[in-house]
């Protein structure tokens, strides 16, 4: 069982190239943002939406992430809590939009997944998902670990 420091510092292995790094930080979050997007815009039983105009599956994917951050680390979990509220708010706003939601969010994702796979190919190494896909939850991470360590947190 890996914790914590060990996942993102094996994730880190693959992103040291400053051009990579702020790829990363540049792509990461829209990316994140798609995949709640693509999950909120599949259907749920009308039992279940009665219950409450926010449950959808990427509010419900959403609960899973932050137990499974909570998990690794409570305290990063309470930065990824706030982050994936603000991103669930953000897909809020795009699903009340003309433009049905999944065509939003699939313009969005490929144009940020060619960034992330130009960051690798500069980098000389590729993604760390291809080894292990959990590395798709810790990359978030790997970024709100940047923002306590700049802030003086312990995760």
């Amino acid at each position: 069982m890996r914790t914590v420091r060990q996942w993102l510092d094996e994730y880190g292995a693959s992103h040291q190239h400053p051009t990579n790094e702020l790829l990363h930080w540049i792509c990461v979050p829209p990316i994140v943002l798609t995949v709640i997007g693509f999950l909120w815009a599949l259907p749920v039983p009308a039992g279940l939406r009665a219950a409450s105009i926010w449950f959808n599956w990427g509010t419900a994917a959403i609960a899973l992430a932050v137990a499974y951050y909570t998990w690794l680390s409570p305290r990063l979990a309470i930065g990824a809590t706030v982050a994936l509220a603000a991103l669930a708010a953000i897909v809020a706003r795009l699903d009340a939009l003309t433009w049905p939601l999944w065509s939003i969010c699939v313009a969005i994702f490929v144009v940020a997944w060619i960034g992330q796979f130009i960051g690798h190919a500069i980098e000389g190494k590729r993604p760390s998902f291809f080894k292990d896909v959990q590395f798709l939850l810790i990359g978030p991470l790997w970024l709100l670990s940047f923002l306590y360590r700049r802030a003086g947190l312990r995760y």
